[in-house]
């Protein structure tokens, strides 16, 4: 209690005082100045890009492409104008040059005159690709410099995209030629493959022609010799036809004698011929009433066949009818009888009954109707029995009436037959009648020819004597026959050898040509399904376009800087309290080492809580910071200020002048290593060294999992570590002021004058 009390009467002794209460409440808002006022100037700097003045100066003459204007830089300074990049102010090189020097412009962009002239040579042998003047005013604002410099890559490849666009609209251009082209290559080279085929088939056949050639060859030189031999003994057959000739001419008149003998006996055939058909007419009339005889006996035996199936349809019937009657009297007969043994039965039973003389009358009635059914029944067994034998005589009377059908009609048939026969046989004669006068004029004229033939076979007698002659030409013939045929041979095959090189030829162009119109109408389809529209040149400029999906996002600036202000405010916030606030002393004399370290303590803490506490009020309500934990912001926040308040309060406690020093140093050493604004990978290997020694390291981390990637449980695994580092120099402030318990100078004793 009694250290409280001094704490108390310490601060109270502050709050009357003018000159401390002042630059206490100055000294709380020292985290909030350093936080707030350079987060808020940073928030969102690229936000702001298109107020940022650019001087864009456009030289392009454009250029002639494919028979298309190309105005590369004035398509440029369209794309730029559509976007706010920067604040682009369009002006010729003159004003460019004086807005560097006057530091109006933190770059200029030139765009050369044969900018156009440049994107056309990509097809040429020595392409030059177009260029881009970038001139930044580095002296004027290095970092602007920078980003006007990524700025510049976005523009050359909206200009790269532009200019691939304009090729690609030629190249399917192009393409859509060397489509058609193909496709007519590739109709010619189906004809060709056709023709090859062709050609292919006829060499195949030449081959075989050549080699039934060889062979027929072969056997034409072997046949030679018995041609020869033939052709002597056509000679000697001439002669012998030179005296068969003489022989005919005799036999020709002896045949000419024997004519008039056979012309004779053809006039009498003619007058047998018409006395023949004379007798045939007769018989053909004849044949005609027999068949119409026959026509009518085959209507009447249809009649009866009619009449034989209407008596077995009747007779069936009578059968039936009967077969019923007969089961109803022997229904009847049973009944009947029954009737009789029942009135007897009664009689027998009953004595009285039987004296009467109405049952007598009716029992005798009963026997007479069942002896009279008995009577009926055995008639109608026999009557039934006729009538089966009636239906089964019907029956084969319809059979044979049937039969005598069939039998009419065969005979019918056979009747016009005759009759069609008779007209034949007539006709026949009449033709051989006409034949026979034929004949007779014949034998005339043949008796005309043989006097012709007479004078023939004396000429050729004279002609069978040239053809000797001309048979013995001919052997002559014969021997030069031979030797041109062996010429024949010996070519032939050489010709044949020749056919199967030209077969295994044409099989090979046959098969590539076929390959070819394949492989040109299969090029052709490919290159016909490409379409050239708006998206697919897009697509060939820009193919690849890049999906940002962040992880733990960050929406500016400000956000993504704000752990390490917020470390940075509250270190240096803790370094500046300890200049106004007492370090060893007391307002109350005589108090011992520890109601100072409490004193001291609590009033270090109470500044480094509030002090806290206003940069969290100003960086959420004020700078509208989100963050994913409220409470567990204000809670880091407070740890983080307590450790960095007791870490300074140790070095200046035991060190005086030369611990703000050694904290100075400290805090430099923290900007550079904490890893709050460049990734810690990019800083000289030996201060990555120092980097888990100082604990701005471990804020700047726990801020981050409280701001942004809600990593809560290495948020207190860095609470953890700061406490421990609070700790530790807490229990060294400790172990200063239990060493010096006799200290007795006043709380305004040790207080440094601010400067």
């Amino acid at each position: 209690m009694k250290s409280l009390s001094v704490f108390a009467k310490d601060l109270g002794a502050a709050m009357r005082n003018p000159k401390i209460l002042i630059p206490i409440i100055a000294v709380l808002f020292i985290p909030v100045m350093y936080s707030a006022l350079f987060l808020g100037a940073f928030w969102d700097p690229y936000g702001k890009m298109d107020e940022l003045p650019v001087a864009v100066v456009n030289n392009d003459r454009g250029a002639e492409f494919e028979g298309k204007k190309l105005q590369a830089g004035d398509d440029l300074v369209a794309e730029l104008k559509k976007g706010k990049d920067f604040n682009w102010q369009f002006v010729d090189h003159d004003e460019a040059e004086q807005g560097m020097r006057d530091n109006k412009f933190y770059m200029t962009i030139t765009i050369p005159d044969n900018f156009s002239q440049q994107a056309t040579t990509l097809m040429d042998d020595h392409p030059e690709p177009a260029q881009i003047v970038f001139e930044p005013n580095e002296g004027y604002n290095f970092l602007a410099s920078q980003i006007g410099g990524s700025a510049v890559q976005q523009i050359q490849m909206k200009v790269s995209a532009k200019v691939t666009e304009a090729y690609t609209e030629t190249l399917f251009d192009q393409v859509e030629k060397v489509s058609g082209g193909l496709l007519e290559a590739g109709d010619g080279a189906t004809k060709l493959s056709d023709g090859a085929v062709k050609l292919d088939e006829g060499t195949l056949k030449l081959k075989e022609n050549l080699a039934k050639l060889v062979a027929g060859t072969q056997e034409l030189q072997a046949g030679l010799a018995p041609l020869s031999e033939g052709v002597q003994e056509l000679n000697q057959g001439a002669g012998k036809l030179n005296t068969g000739a003489s022989s005919l001419t005799s036999g020709l008149d002896q045949l000419k004698s024997g004519h008039g003998q056979l012309q004779a006996g053809a006039t009498e055939v003619s007058q047998g011929g018409v006395q023949l058909q004379a007798g045939i007419e007769s018989a053909a009339v004849g044949s005609a009433k027999l068949n119409e005889g026959l026509q009518a006996n085959q209507t009447g035996a249809a009649q009866l066949a009619a009449g034989a199936e209407s008596v077995h349809t009747g007779s069936s019937s009578l059968n039936a009818g009967l077969k019923q009657s007969l089961d109803a009297t022997a229904s009847l007969e049973q009944g009947a009888k029954a009737v009789a043994d029942g009135l007897k039965q009664l009689a027998e039973g009953n004595p009285e009954l039987a004296q009467s003389q109405e049952v007598q009358a009716l029992l005798a009635a009963s026997q007479s109707v069942a002896s009279g059914t008995s009577e009926l029944n055995a008639g109608q067994k026999q009557l039934a029995q006729g009538a089966a034998e009636l239906n089964q005589g019907a029956k084969q009377l319809q059979t044979g009436a049937s039969q005598l059908q069939t039998g009419a009609a065969q005979l019918a048939d056979g009747g016009q037959q005759l009759n069609a026969g008779g007209q034949e046989l007539l006709a026949g004669v009449k033709r051989l009648n006409a034949g026979q006068s034929e004949l007779a004029e014949g034998m005339q004229m043949f008796g005309s020819k043989l006097g012709e033939a007479a004078a023939g076979s004396q000429e050729l007698a004279s002609g069978a004597a040239a053809l000797s002659q001309g048979t013995a030409q001919l052997a002559g013939g014969a021997d030069q026959l031979g030797s041109g045929v062996t010429t024949l041979a010996d070519g032939s095959m050489q010709l044949d050898s020749g056919a199967g090189e030209l077969v295994s030829g044409m099989s090979e162009l046959k098969d590539g040509s076929g390959e070819l119109a394949g492989k040109l109408n299969e090029a052709a389809d490919k290159t016909s399904g490409i379409h050239t529209t708006d998206e697919t040149v897009s697509m060939f400029a820009g193919p690849v376009k890049i999906e940002e999906h962040k992880v733990n996002e960050v929406p500016n600036y400000g956000t993504g800087f704000a752990p390490y202000f917020l470390s940075l405010g509250l270190f240096v916030g803790a370094l500046i309290s300890t200049i106004i606030l007492p370090i060893r002393g007391a307002s109350v004399p005589g108090a011992s080492g520890w109601n100072r370290f409490v004193s001291r303590t609590l009033s270090f803490a109470g500044m480094g809580l509030i002090q806290a506490l206003l940069a969290v009020l100003v960086m959420l309500y004020g700078l509208k910071l989100e963050v994913l934990s409220v409470p567990l912001f204000y809670l880091f926040s407070f740890v983080t200020s307590l450790s960095f308040m007791f870490l300074v309060q140790a070095f200046v406690t035991w060190l005086d002048q030369p611990g703000r020093f050694i904290v100075i140093v400290i805090l430099i050493f923290q900007l550079t290593t904490s890893a709050g604004t460049f990734p810690l990978e990019l800083i000289p290997n030996w201060m990555k060294a120092l980097n888990p020694l100082l604990p701005m390291t471990y804020s700047v981390k726990g801020y981050k999992d409280v701001v942004s990637t809600g990593n809560f449980d290495g948020m207190w695994a860095n609470i953890s570590i700061l406490a421990g580092f609070g700790l530790v120099f807490l229990a060294l402030t400790a172990v200063y002021f239990l060493l010096n318990r006799g200290d007795k100078k006043p709380a305004n004793a040790d207080q440094a004058v601010t400067a």
